[in-house]
């Protein structure tokens, strides 16, 4: 069986979204009420509004999802996956020479992190966030945006 390829990850909504009860282990950490499984695509969608110049983070993502299906929170599991599927399709895209391609490398994760599991790692997404005019800082063994909460995008 032929492989999916990034950009069909990305249209399989695999019947989300849909929102359910937090229970079980998930209360533990996520307290009570509902959470919010995105689609795929609605991940991709809310991270192309992201303009030149300005950031956001899974969190801040989670937290639209949840607001646009009434849901206490978003999940942070399948967020970051579909983030992850997105930016993959991204370079996909690219590759194939399209040039509106989602601006994947300005979704942080938290904290205003880079994220290595993107296209090319943590190399790439520093060179075009410095190319918009970001300021890239080694913490650690991780890359982080200075001040990313001033550039941060209201969803």
């Amino acid at each position: 069986m032929k492989r999916k390829s990034w950009c069909e990850k990305l249209e399989d909504s695999k019947g989300l979204p849909r929102v359910e009860r937090i229970t079980g282990k998930m209360s533990k950490k996520w307290g009570t009420g509902t959470v919010a499984i995105p689609a795929p695509k609605e991940v991709d969608e809310v991270m192309r509004r992201i303009p030149e110049g300005k950031l956001t983070t899974i969190n801040e993502i989670r937290a639209a999802l949840a607001r646009k299906h009434h849901a206490t929170i978003g999940c942070p599991i399948t967020t970051g996956i579909f983030a992850w599927v997105s930016a993959h399709a991204a370079e996909e895209n690219k590759q194939k020479g399209e040039a509106n391609v989602t601006p994947y490398w300005r979704t942080l994760k938290t904290g205003g992190f880079l994220n290595a599991k993107y296209p090319s790692g943590v190399e790439e997404q520093k060179k075009l966030l410095e190319k918009e005019g970001h300021a890239v800082v080694q913490k650690g063994k991780e890359y982080v945006v200075l001040d990313y909460e001033k550039s941060l995008f209201s969803l």
